[in-house]
C-alpha cells in the first residue's frame, strides 16, 4: 500500500490549565493539508519489521512508525511482519505532525494489510499512546482537540488554502511545552465559540518568536503578504490563509532559500481513499 501521510495545521492552540501529573490541558482545533511525507508498506510472512529511509538521524526503533507496526504485530497472526519505506518531506521539530501522521498511516494500513479489523476506538487508543496528535490522522477529518489533545469533536470541512513556510530551525516540543513564558490560563471555549469566530491564537507563539529569531522573521514575512500569519504547533513552521491556491503560491514567491516552503490545501479522507481505490 502507498500513502501519503499528510501535515496538520493548528488552526489554534490554547493551554487552559495542567493536570495533577503535569501534563498540559489544551484546546485547538486540526486541519490536515496536503504536504504529505510517502510510505510504502509491504507484508511479509518472516516477522521482521524493516524499515528503510526515515528521518534523518532517527533510529529506527525510535521512529514512530516502526513503533506503530510493533504496537500492532501482537495482534497479527503468527510471522507477520512489514517493510516500510518511508521517504520524508514534511520537516521535523516543525509543529506539522509528520512523525504522529506516519504512525497513523502505519496503524490504519496494517489494521487492512494484517486483517486485524481494529475499531477506531482502539486504533485512536493505540494511536494516543504513540503520541497526542496520532488520533486526529486516524480520524482523517478536521477535529475540535481538548485534555492533552485525545478527546476530539468532528469539525466540518472547508476547503481552504495556505502558504505554509518552516524557516529551516527545530523546536523540541518539550522545552517549549515547560517555558516559563507560555501561558497556561485561558478560558476555555466550546467548538461552537470556535466556529462562531470567538477570538483565538496560539499560545506558543511569542515564546518561538523569542527563542527562533527566524520563527519572528518568517511570521513577519507572511503577514506583510498576506496581512496575517500564525503558528503551528508548538513551532516553528508558520502559516498564511490565503483565498486559493494560486494565492498562496505567489505569495510564496521570493521567499529566502533557506526556508521550506509549500502551498498546501485542506484534506479529509486521505486514507480512505487510498483503500478504496486499492480494493483492501
Amino acid at each position: 500500500m502507498l500513502l501519503h501521510p499528510p501535515a496538520k495545521l493548528n488552526r489554534f492552540l490554547h493551554i487552559v490549565g495542567r493536570r495533577a501529573d503535569g501534563y498540559h490541558l489544551l484546546q485547538t482545533a486540526f486541519e490536515l493539508v496536503d504536504w504529505c511525507d510517502e510510505l510504502r508498506i509491504e507484508t511479509r510472512a518472516d516477522g521482521v519489521i524493516e524499515r528503510i529511509g526515515g528521518p534523518p538521524g532517527v533510529a529506527a526503533e525510535d521512529d514512530l512508525a516502526v513503533r506503530a507496526a510493533r504496537m500492532l504485530q501482537p495482534l497479527a497472526a503468527a510471522g507477520a511482519g512489514c517493510t516500510i519505506e518511508l521517504i520524508k518531506h514534511i520537516p521535523g521539530g516543525a509543529g506539522l505532525g509528520g512523525g504522529s501522521a506516519d504512525a497513523a498511516a502505519v496503524l490504519l494500513a496494517l489494521d487492512r494489510l494484517w486483517d486485524l479489523r481494529l475499531a477506531a476506538q482502539r486504533l485512536a487508543g493505540i494511536g494516543l499512546r504513540l503520541g497526542a496528535d496520532v488520533p486526529v490522522f486516524l480520524g482523517q477529518q478536521p477535529a475540535f482537540a481538548e485534555g492533552v489533545g485525545e478527546i476530539l469533536s468532528p469539525l466540518p470541512f472547508v476547503q481552504r488554502h495556505y502558504a505554509i513556510v518552516w524557516p529551516g530551525v527545530a523546536l523540541a516540543t518539550g522545552p517549549m511545552f515547560a517555558h516559563p513564558q507560555l501561558r497556561r490560563d485561558r478560558a476555555p471555549i466550546s467548538p461552537a465559540d470556535y466556529l462562531a469566530g470567538h477570538a483565538v491564537d496560539n499560545a506558543f507563539e511569542p515564546v518561538a518568536a523569542a527563542l527562533a529569531p527566524a520563527v519572528a522573521e518568517a511570521l513577519a514575512w507572511l503577514r506583510a503578504r498576506f496581512g496575517h500569519a500564525r503558528l503551528t504547533g508548538s513551532g516553528s513552521a508558520v502559516y498564511a490563509q490565503a483565498a486559493d491556491y494560486a494565492s498562496a503560491q505567489a505569495g510564496l514567491q521570493g521567499a529566502p532559500v533557506n526556508w521550506s516552503c509549500r502551498a498546501a490545501s485542506s484534506l479529509a479522507n486521505w486514507f480512505d481513499k487510498v483503500a478504496n481505490e486499492t480494493g483492501k
